[in-house]
């Protein structure tokens, strides 16, 4: 499969325009590149000053580049209409009103998922070796990205795995023509269920996808960065580097109104970088007096921002993250005491909140929640307390009575 980089940050910092000169370099370095859209509000073309299409087309004067801004109305048509369909019909034999089942049948977020199945699909199938994705801003992103989890996990409450109990419950309600028309609905979202176990695998390998994270150095917008980044993590997403937009350039020792006012606009920029040190890696872009439009133009600010450097490095093994949950422990039996560190990056403001739901701990984090499986060790613990630091939680726990007798 290819590697694939995702771009994204808040709206207006520039990410198409990034994501677009990123796979520019790739191609002019000898590295068949694919740069897609999968923003509702494609832009991508623009910068490329080319006409994109669903299907990938090579760029016209660029050797190895190519692009296409996927439709996910089209593929919302194509893969999930039968589906909708096979359910309506069992839902309604099952005793369901029609346009009960009709709405019960329109799942939240299928544009988007499909859509990113199809990032998936291009990785996998197309002889690129670099798949370069012009995300949408990152509210929407990071809805996307955890899509494939929810999704699953929607469809297993409302379909279970273990299908012999539904499919018995359907032939006491409905008889046997029914069963036959849940078995085919059972084996299309056995498929389905198989495309999201894929996406979730590819987003989580760290060896062969990450993000990168545009931004605009204002604090607003750096405030929402290291939000991001907190919310990545939680996902089990790699971020690799971060990219610094639109610096102002420094006026030196010139002199004059426009001099002072870019003296001070650039100070302010510096104090807002100099706050995100030890987020990782922070590149810079000088705002540039004409808009960047066209392979030549891109490839200039891709000069800037990667220099020397291979924009897309192999990953060492010291690269790739550890495991999000470490357990350590002392003492035995009843006298023993365990920790659980979750690495998360945290800032001073943020909204933490745990609870223990059976065998899973939900962490929620500024509002976004996972269900974080507990190692078979803590299951049988009841939990103590809880710290928080600027890289992670630590939850403490000890062996509950009534589950060592």
């Amino acid at each position: 499969m290819s590697r694939v980089l995702l771009f994204t940050g808040k709206g207006g910092v520039g990410k198409t325009t990034l994501s677009a000169a990123t796979a520019a370099s790739l191609a002019a370095h000898g590295r068949k590149a694919l740069v897609v859209s999968t923003d509702p509000a494609h832009s991508l073309g623009d910068a490329l000053d080319v006409r994109l299409g669903a299907e990938p087309s090579e760029v016209d004067g660029s050797d190895g580049l190519f692009a296409c801004q996927i439709d996910p109305r089209g593929l919302v048509d194509e893969a999930w209409g039968d589906l909708r369909g096979h359910l309506r019909t069992v839902l309604a034999g099952a005793g369901v009103d029609e346009l009960d089942a009709e709405e019960l049948t329109v799942l939240p977020g299928v544009e988007e998922l499909l859509a990113l199945a199809e990032v998936r699909r291009l990785a996998s199938s197309g002889p690129w070796e670099v798949v370069v994705v012009d995300c949408g801003p990152t509210a929407e992103t990071l809805r996307l990205l955890s899509l494939p989890e929810a999704f699953a996990g929607y469809l297993e409450r409302l379909f279970p795995t273990h299908r012999r109990v539904v499919r018995g419950l359907l032939a006491g309600v409905a008889g046997t023509g029914t069963v036959e028309k849940w078995d085919a609905t059972a084996d299309a979202l056995s498929r389905l269920a198989e495309r999201l176990d894929a996406l979730r695998s590819m987003l989580t390998d760290s060896s062969s996808c990450s993000v990168r994270l545009v931004l605009t150095p204002e604090r607003v917008v750096a405030a929402e960065t290291r939000r991001t980044l907190t919310a990545l993590a939680l996902q089990g997403i790699r971020v690799d580097s971060v990219i610094a937009n639109r610096l102002v350039p420094s006026p030196g020792a010139a002199r004059g109104a426009a001099a002072s006012w870019l003296r001070t606009r650039r100070h302010e920029q510096d104090a807002v970088l100099t706050e995100l040190t030890g987020i990782g890696e922070i590149r810079t872009v000088d705002h540039r007096a004409s808009e960047p439009v066209g392979v030549p133009a891109l490839l200039e600010v891709a000069e800037q921002l990667y220099g020397d450097s291979d924009p897309l490095p192999d990953v060492p093994a010291s690269g790739v993250p550890g495991s999000l949950l470490e357990v350590s422990g002392s003492g035995r039996g009843l006298d023993a005491r365990y920790s659980l560190r979750i690495a998360l990056p945290l800032a001073d403001d943020t909204e933490l909140d745990l609870a223990r739901v059976s065998d899973d701990l939900a962490l929620t984090v500024d509002g976004r929640r996972r269900l974080v499986a507990l190692p078979s060790l803590l299951r049988r613990c009841i939990v103590t307390g809880a710290e928080m630091d600027s890289g992670g939680v630590t939850v403490g726990f000890r062996p509950d009575p009534s589950l060592w007798r």
